[in-house]
């Protein structure tokens, strides 16, 4: 009996995982499947450091293009309302105005109307990431806000670098 029992193992062939891993791009190594959540997978440092990092990252970019486009916007603006002024632009007033009504009257009807449903789908597709992943959500907006906060890169060190210290100093007189 054990002779066939291991003549049954022989006929499926080793697979070598080392070279799937080889070929897997760096993301897919990091997260891995999709089907389990990050808390299922990585510790709760883990998990909000890298929502911390990613969302301290976009909130630092986001700030620095928030404040070229509104720069942009607002040069824009004062450089039409110079050139109205002079006399080089002449602005139809009527012509805004109607155009202004009819803005607000297709507001006014897609305001009543329903979501479309891929919205809808879309938004629960969020809802439901958020809802696995509380803690990546959690530390990337967190470190969104930081990040949006910071006025540039060497406040964030000197800030970090201090805020260690002060634990290091409180940790100190615990333990003592």
């Amino acid at each position: 009996m054990t002779s066939a029992s291991e003549g049954h193992f022989d006929a499926y062939e080793a697979l070598d995982l080392t070279e799937f891993g080889k070929n897997q791009p760096w993301w897919r190594k990091l997260f891995g499947h999709e089907s389990r959540s990050s808390g299922e997978k990585y510790s709760v440092a883990t998990q909000l450091l890298i929502g911390g990092v990613t969302g301290w990252c976009t909130g630092f970019i986001f700030q620095k293009v928030g404040k070229l486009a509104a720069t942009a916007v607002g040069g824009g603006f004062f450089l039409l309302q110079l050139a109205n002024h002079t006399g080089y632009v002449k602005v139809d007033w009527t012509r805004v105005e109607k155009d202004m009504k009819k803005a607000k009257e297709q507001l006014t009807i897609r305001k009543s109307a329903q979501i479309p449903t891929e919205v809808k789908s879309k938004a629960e597709e969020v809802v439901c990431f958020v809802k696995k992943n509380v803690l990546v959500t959690g530390g990337f907006f967190g470190g969104f806000l930081l990040g949006i906060g910071y006025k540039d890169l060497s406040n964030c060190v000197s800030c970090i670098r201090a805020s260690s210290s002060s634990i290091k100093y409180q940790l100190c007189e615990i333990l003592i």
